[in-house]
């Protein structure tokens, strides 16, 4: 179904029995957040919320909260979304398959936004104090836009008359930014935080605002299809416009409303907020419970002084919840992986498979399938190509933002694949050689939400590249016998091979040089054989409790340069190694931001909801 508004979603959600109505009175200040997240993880419907304490606007959550929801929305253009791709990726599919080119024209139109005269969201006006005040976490600095649509152009220089043009609609950028209505220093009803992060297409847009010393037209649109939704996290090309992306999975062109000097406005949206960026202001945004599962601290980020507020009639607010994964945003990485899948051997030649691992914060954690052949007619006994590929990776958009990366050679008939995370893994440590296979970039960037690095975006990155035989068979079970040193304690097996042991809290440079100190002291082959990794953390049992607790633990606390330790390690050739195991030091560090935790007075409150044994109480 094409939708051009969220009341089209939500009408057409409810029919099918897949949204549920909440009308009794819900404060959007943490409670409405509380709900959703209960409804989320026992995979719930998605909600309605008509009776929003002080807030004249319904409000929609868990629109995309399951997979198999987000495929019923975009139904009826996924497929050929996905055969476009394909076609991209490997244009003689097309040829082969002559009987499906029939929706090729199709999609090429729709991927050509146009330009109207009248726009739904221009209905009518109100203030940035009316919209829905959502706070999701305690320590929140204000209510957040979480589902926001941020459209900006390089802003255009004058003509001889004064006269400002219109630049091409495909030079529109739409990405996903974050947004914060009111709090801290910001203007009451004028000004929002504009929290952009790095390697994002509005900062091209910026740095020609800064050149021109001239402000740059910015708008913020929330809710009309839910493909503008998708199309704003979608990591495309630079050049390519995510709005041609939103056109071909909505089904139809995405109508813009142009009126220069001011940005776009996308037509069909619930709400816009039409505003500019001046090129030097900057205020404090933030803090915000972000999607890595800590609170995201106060900086300086640019100010959207807003010049109007519009929103269409039957305007619905749809929102979601940012926090430890999975949350529902994890749904559009699913969404995007089985998308751009096909595309990544046509991009990235040689690379069969880049699963950006979702438990650890999506950024902090890659894990690859690539292919040796350099040399075919040889046994392959180390990374060669591999490392190729991996820089290759690194050089690609958001993929640049990763702080691990671990890759294989999926010409080996027993290499797992990149998303079967466990034998990754398993197979990865019965295999590395550490004296050779790590590979570190340093002083480098990585994402603005990871505070494991040494200051805003700067941090560094490890590549673990694999490509010979087994050299081991590492243990599946703890052996009670092994002896640890005194500052460890409490170990326990989180996968087989890795080792997580407790130690005492990190007091900064001190702790460094103490577990040097100790890796330095212990016998070169110690565990190596059988517990090839060691993470240190603060709670070993909480950490091996699952899958997810170790990768969020182990790829959230650590900065490669800094926290990853060598058993017997050596220098060789400007190359760090080690001859026995290697040691990730993942304990919450001086610097860290704080873990987010539930308000307890929220908890009570939903929990007496919960008691209720009404249609919303069983998913609480």
């Amino acid at each position: 179904m094409s939708y051009r508004s969220t009341r089209q979603l939500v009408d057409d959600l409810r029919r099918h029995d897949r949204l549920l109505v909440v009308e009794d009175p819900v404060d959007p200040h943490l409670e409405l957040a509380e709900i959703h997240r209960r409804v989320y993880r026992n995979q719930g419907p998605a909600l309605l919320f008509t009776n929003v304490t002080g807030c004249r606007f319904p409000v929609a959550s868990n629109l995309f909260g399951t997979l198999e929801r987000a495929r019923f929305i975009f139904r009826d253009t996924f497929q050929a979304v996905q055969l476009a791709v394909r076609w991209k990726a490997d244009p003689a599919a097309a040829v082969q398959q002559p009987w499906q080119l029939w929706r090729a024209p199709g999609i090429a139109w729709n991927m050509r936004p146009r330009r109207v005269r009248r726009a739904a969201v221009m209905h009518s006006s109100c203030r940035l104090s009316d919209l829905p005040q959502v706070v999701c976490w305690p320590n929140d600095g204000g209510p957040f836009v979480t589902l926001p649509q941020v459209l900006s152009q390089t802003p255009q220089p004058a003509t001889a008359d004064g006269r400002t043009l219109a630049p091409p609609l495909a030079s529109i950028n739409l990405g996903m930014y974050r947004v914060q209505l009111a709090g801290g220093d910001y203007i009451a009803d004028q000004e929002c935080g504009l929290h952009y992060q790095i390697h994002r297409g509005i900062g091209v847009h910026h740095t020609r605002a800064i050149e021109l010393g001239v402000p740059f037209p910015v708008n913020v649109s929330v809710g009309g299809t839910p493909a503008m939704t998708v199309g704003a996290v979608m990591p495309l090309p630079e050049g390519l416009s995510e709005l041609m992306f939103a056109g071909a999975l909505a089904g139809h062109r995405i109508p813009v409303a142009c009126n220069a000097p001011h940005a776009p406005i996308y037509a069909d949206a619930d709400f816009c907020i039409v505003g500019e960026v001046i090129p030097q202001l900057v205020k404090p945004e933030g803090p915000f419970g972000d999607h890595l599962g800590y609170y995201a601290k106060v900086h300086d980020f640019p100010v959207l002084r807003v010049h109007r507020v519009y929103c269409r009639a039957e305007a619905v607010w749809p929102m979601t919840v940012v926090g430890r994964p999975p949350q529902e945003d994890t749904t559009f990485g699913e969404l995007i992986h089985e998308l751009t899948g096909p595309m990544i051997p046509a991009v990235l030649p040689g690379v069969q498979q880049v699963h950006a691992v979702d438990a650890a914060g999506v950024h902090p954690l890659l894990l690859a399938v690539g292919s040796e052949r350099y040399t075919p007619y040889a046994q392959a006994d180390r990374p060669q190509e591999l490392l190729t590929q991996a820089h290759a990776i690194l050089g690609q958009g958001q993929l640049s933002l990763a702080k691990y990366l671990w890759i294989i050679n999926g010409r080996d008939p027993a290499a797992p694949t990149a998303d079967d995370i466990g034998e990754f893994f398993s197979y990865v440590l019965a295999r590395v050689d550490w004296r050779r296979d790590l590979h570190f970039i340093t002083h480098t960037t990585i994402d603005t939400l990871d505070y494991s690095g040494s200051g805003l975006n700067q941090g560094s990155k490890l590549i673990v590249a694999v490509a010979h035989r087994p050299l081991r068979n590492v243990a599946r079970t703890w052996d009670s016998s092994v002896d640890l040193p005194e500052a460890w304690s409490a170990p326990q097996l989180a996968l087989p091979g890795v080792l997580v042991v407790q130690a005492a809290a990190h007091r900064g440079a001190d702790s460094r040089q103490e577990l040097e100190a100790l890796c330095d002291r212990l016998p070169a082959t110690q565990w190596l054989e059988h517990y090839p990794l060691v993470v240190v953390c603060d709670d070993s049992r909480f950490a091996a409790r699952s899958l997810e607790n170790w990768l969020w633990t182990t790829f959230t606390r650590s900065n490669p340069a800094i926290d990853v330790y060598g058993i017997a390690a050596e220098i060789k050739d400007k190359h760090f190694g080690c001859h026995g195991s290697l040691v990730i030091d993942a304990r919450a560090k001086p610097q860290h931001a704080a873990g987010l935790i539930e308000d307890p007075d929220t908890v009570r409150k939903v929990d007496a909801r919960a008691a209720r044994r009404d249609a919303l109480a069983k998913y609480l």
